[in-house]
C-alpha cells in the first residue's frame, strides 16, 4: 500500500495501529531495495513469507497478470489450472526470447527481473564459494549433461575445424553422452593409479593434443567433482597446457561449489592457465529440484555466446527455485551449511573407518577427494565376487540407503559403441571392489549414523552368507 492508501486506513482503524503496519511494510520494502541495488545474496536469509510477497510483486509486472489485459497472440501466458498457477506464483512467460535465453521480454518485466536477479545472485554465490575470477554466469533449464552439450555446441562455432574432445576418463554416462550429442569424438584418457587414487595422466593429454593437432581439438574436458577413488583432475596443470596450445578448457564442476578443494582448483587454474567455462548442477549445490544448471566463466563474452546458442525461450522454474533458495538461505545460512558439510565428511570418514576395521576392510586413501569416500568390500563377497558386490548394493537400497555406489571389478559397459572396461571404477582394472558414500551439502549427522548402522547390518549379513557357503562346500 502507498501512503494514500495507508492514510485512508487510518479512517477505519486507529492511526497508531496503521503506523505499526506501515513500519512492517517499510522494512519489507527496504529489503527489496537493497536486493535490487546490490544484487547480492542477503547476509541473513529472508522468511518464506517475505520471499512470497516479493515474488507476487514481480509476477504482477507480467502482462498475463495485468488487470484488463487483452491477449490475442498464440503465447499469452495463459494457465488453465489454478493449481499450476499457484505453483509457479503466476509466472508463465518463462525467460529469454527466441534468440537469447538471457534477453529481456517486453511482455514479462517481472520474469525478466527474476532471471536477471537470479543470475546476479548465482554469480555472488560462485564467488563466495571461492571462484573469485568468475565474471559471468547463466542458469539454464537442463541438468549438467545437456548444459555441457550446450557449451560444446557454442565452442563449435569458434573452432569450426575441431573434431575431438580430450577427456580424462570419469565413468559417468552423461559426461560421455554430452560429447557425443554435440557431435564430437571423445579421446578417452585413462587415469593413473597412484596409491589408492586415480589421477590425471597429464602426459597422455598432451600427447593427444600433439598427435591430432590443436586445431582439431575442441577442448580439454576435465572434472573436479567425482566418486572416489577417482579424485579431481589436475586442472591447474591442464589449464597451463590449454593456454600453451590455445585449446579451450571446459570443467565439469557438477557438485563442486560446495567443496573448497574444487573451487580452489578452478580459481588457481584460471590464474595460472586457461579456463573457458565451468558447469555445475543446481540440485546438488543448492538443494533444489533437478532440472537446472549454472554455466559460468571468467569471460563475459563467452557466456553471452552460450546464451545465444540456446534455442528459444526457457522455463523460469530453475531460476525461481534458485532465487527463492538463495534469498531464504542467506550468506550466513550457506556458510553454516558449508561448515557442517566439512564436519560431516570427517565424521563419515571416521565412522566408515570403524566399520571397515570391524569387517576386515579398509577405507581407501583418497585424500584429494573431499566429498566422496570409498571402502573396500572384499571380505563380504562369496563365490562370484562381482555378483555379490552388486547384491550388497541392493541390500543397502532395500534398507532405504540411497546414494551409495557399490562398484565391482570386471564390470563392462558399452555407450554408443564405445566399450569401457571396469566401468564404474574410472579405469580398466581397479585392484578391488568397493562402495562409495558422499558427504554432500545438506547431509545431517543423523544421516551418517543411520547409514553406518545399516551398512554394518548389511555387511554382517554378507559375512553370515559367506560362512554358510563355506560350510556347505
Amino acid at each position: 500500500m502507498d501512503d494514500g492508501a495507508l492514510s485512508l486506513c487510518s479512517s477505519i482503524i486507529p492511526n497508531s495501529y496503521v503506523n505499526q503496519g506501515k513500519q512492517s511494510l517499510i522494512t519489507q520494502s527496504n529489503l527489496f531495495k537493497v536486493l535490487l541495488e546490490k544484487r547480492k545474496i542477503p547476509k541473513d536469509g529472508w522468511s518464506s513469507q517475505t520471499v512470497e510477497y516479493f515474488l507476487s510483486q514481480l509476477s504482477l509486472m507480467d502482462s498475463n497478470n495485468f488487470m484488463g489485459n487483452c491477449g490475442v497472440g498464440e503465447r499469452e501466458g495463459r494457465i488453465f489450472s489454478e493449481t499450476v498457477a499457484r505453483r509457479h506464483y503466476r509466472f508463465s512467460h518463462g525467460i529469454g526470447r527466441s534468440g537469447d535465453v538471457t534477453a529481456i521480454q517486453p511482455k514479462a518485466a517481472g520474469s525478466s527481473l527474476l532471471n536477471q536477479l537470479c543470475s546476479s545472485l548465482l554469480l555472488d554465490f560462485i564467488q563466495m564459494s571461492g571462484i573469485r575470477s568468475a565474471s559471468s554466469c547463466i542458469i539454464v533449464p537442463m541438468a549438467t549433461g545437456m548444459a555441457l552439450t550446450l557449451c560444446f555446441l557454442t565452442l563449435r562455432h569458434l573452432r569450426p575445424t575441431a573434431e575431438y574432445i580430450v577427456w580424462p576418463r570419469i565413468d559417468q554416462k552423461s559426461c560421455f553422452k554430452a560429447m557425443l550429442s554435440a557431435g564430437f569424438k571423445p579421446i578417452v584418457i585413462e587415469n593413473l593409479l597412484e596409491g589408492d587414487e586415480l589421477r590425471t595422466d597429464v602426459e597422455s593429454v598432451e600427447q593427444a593434443i600433439v598427435q591430432r593437432g590443436a586445431d582439431k581439438i575442441l577442448c580439454v574436458f576435465t572434472t573436479t567433482s567425482c566418486f572416489a577413488p577417482r579424485v579431481p583432475d589436475r586442472v591447474e596443470e591442464l589449464a597451463i597446457m590449454c593456454k600453451k596450445f590455445d585449446v579451450p578448457h571446459v570443467i565439469n564442476n557438477a557438485y563442486g561449489l560446495q567443496a573448497s578443494k574444487s573451487t580452489h582448483l578452478i580459481e588457481q587454474a584460471n590464474r595460472v592457465g586457461r579456463v573457458d567455462v565451468f558447469v555445475q548442477s543446481c540440485d546438488k549445490n543448492l538443494m533444489v529440484p533437478v532440472g537446472g544448471a549454472v554455466i559460468a566463466s571468467p569471460q563475459k563474452a563467452l557466456i553471452s555466446k552460450i546464451a545465444q546458442t540456446y534455442a528459444g525461450r526457457a522455463s523460469a522454474a530453475p531460476s525461481m527455485d534458485a532465487l527463492i533458495t538463495l534469498l531464504e538461505m542467506g550468506r550466513t545460512g550457506y556458510e553454516k551449511l558449508l561448515r557442517e558439510r566439512k564436519e560431516n565428511f570427517e565424521y563419515l570418514k571416521g565412522e566408515m573407518t570403524k566399520i571397515a576395521a570391524k569387517h576386515g576392510e579398509k577405507v581407501l586413501d583418497t585424500r584429494h577427494n573431499t566429498i566422496s569416500i570409498a571402502m573396500t568390500v572384499s571380505q563380504c563377497l562369496v563365490g562370484d565376487g562381482d555378483k555379490d558386490a552388486t547384491e550388497l548394493g541392493s541390500m543397502l537400497f532395500t534398507r532405504c540407503v540411497s546414494g551409495t555406489r557399490v562398484v565391482a571389478r570386471g564390470a563392462t559397459k558399452a555407450i554408443e559403441g564405445h566399450s569401457f572396461k571396469g566401468y564404474g571404477s574410472h579405469c580398466d582394472d581397479y585392484p578391488c571392489s568397493y562402495l562409495t558414500a558422499a558427504a554432500a551439502i545438506g547431509m545431517s549427522r543423523r544421516d551418517v549414523d543411520l547409514f553406518v548402522k545399516r551398512l554394518d547390518k548389511a555387511m554382517t549379513d554378507c559375512a553370515k552368507r559367506k560362512m554358510k557357503s563355506s560350510a556347505q562346500q
